[in-house]
């Protein structure tokens, strides 16, 4: 941010915080591929696999998304291929929110002759998949209308398992829904984020010990019950201090 703002010029490497990622996805709510958007901030698709991504490849009521393929564009020419390794072809579990989202698109997907839709979730003019260098293009116009710091498209997939980190999901987690043939790779992407969660991590491990001992030790403290012999000398004490008022 500091060097964007200083400089106008974009780091190599930059991702969205989540209140940066929210505030891009609420200002293109309207727009037609706002779950497009939505499935590559969340779930970290690559751009090829959200452009091939079908109908077929979605189970709504189980809740998860198959990533099988993906289109491989040359020139002006989009194919479907097989994702970019094995590791890739991947089940993604889908949050109830998403859920949500891919049943509106699909609603508005219906046709007059289908009352389900068939195909591509994004396709173009023609039926076919949407070209993925279209993709590129029209979220950096969709990015430079947001006073948002310029990211590429691909950072928001970087950004999907930098927010999945954060909210405390474990490394093989990421691995298997950026499809990642390495835990090590996923590992040496984000090592700059890594730090930062193992100390967060660190401090709510013994943030949690601390409290437990707390709770313990309270709990343990043994109840001090009165002493007949202390009640029998402040009674005694209280009676002199009567007799001592009432012979002043």
């Amino acid at each position: 941010m500091a060097q964007w703002q200083a400089t106008g010029e974009r780091p190599a490497v930059a991702v969205w915080t989540a209140q940066q990622t929210a505030a891009f996805l609420h200002s293109v709510r309207a727009h037609r591929l706002y779950p497009l958007f939505h499935l590559v901030a969340l779930l970290g698709l690559r751009r090829g696999e959200i452009a091939g991504l079908m109908w077929s490849d979605i189970d709504l009521d189980a809740g998860y998304l198959t990533v099988s393929h993906q289109a491989r564009q040359i020139g002006s020419e989009v194919t479907l291929g097989k994702p970019k390794s094995e590791a890739s072809n991947r089940v993604i579990a889908l949050d109830h929110n998403t859920i949500t989202v891919l049943r509106r698109h699909r609603a508005q997907s219906r046709t007059p002759l289908r009352s389900e839709p068939v195909g591509y979730l994004f396709p173009n003019g023609w039926g076919e998949p949407i070209r993925p260098d279209s993709i590129t293009h029209l979220f950096r116009t969709l990015n430079d209308q947001t006073e948002l710091p310029p990211i590429r498209l691909h950072d928001l997939r970087h950004g999907a398992a930098s927010l999945s980190l954060a909210a405390g999901n474990d490394l093989k987690t990421v691995q298997d829904l950026l499809g990642h043939a390495s835990i090590v790779l996923t590992a040496d992407t984000y090592t700059s984020v890594l730090p930062t969660l193992a100390r967060q991590s660190a401090e709510a491990t013994a943030r949690l010990v601390l409290d437990a001992a707390r709770t313990t030790a309270t709990r343990l403290r043994p109840k001090r019950r009165p002493h007949r012999a202390t009640g029998r000398r402040l009674i005694t004490a209280g009676r002199r201090t009567a007799a001592s008022i009432h012979a002043a």
